[in-house]
């Protein structure tokens, strides 16, 4: 391992200002990300599907990031990310799906992601990504 990388993987990041809205319908991926999130002291909002995803950045306009699985019962996160970027264009939202299929990262930047993480992923490479877009 080079010596950047292993700096890169000890890498501790105080989010504790900041705000994530994660919306995901699978309880395994909602604890991986609770987990992973937590060292960082993020306020995380949980929501599982994108009708409460909406509603909930609707009434917590100040959510810093939005982690948004693409696949959900009800209303899919393509709908959701659709609906927010009407609310707010400048929200980063990045797509954390399992249907990593070849056209799903174009796809989900076209709807209006900033970036696109397929499931599963590392702790650390997911913590890397949202640290991109944490201003």
């Amino acid at each position: 391992m080079k010596a950047e990388n292993t700096e890169t993987y000890n890498q501790n990041f105080d989010w504790s200002n900041k705000s994530i809205l994660i919306a995901d319908d699978e309880k395994l991926n909602l604890k991986f990300l609770e987990k992973s999130l937590h060292p960082t002291r993020i306020k995380i909002f949980q929501v599982e599907n994108g009708e409460q995803a909406v509603r909930t950045f609707t009434e917590n306009p100040t959510i810093d990031i939005i982690l948004m699985d693409i696949r959900m019962p009800d209303m899919d996160g393509v709908e959701a990310i659709k609906i927010i970027r009407k609310i707010n264009r400048d929200v980063p939202i990045i797509a954390f799906t399992a249907y990593a299929l070849t056209n799903d990262e174009v796809n989900a930047l076209n709807y209006g992601c900033n970036d696109y993480i397929s499931k599963p992923t590392k702790p650390q490479f997911l913590l890397q990504k949202i640290n991109e877009f944490i201003k």
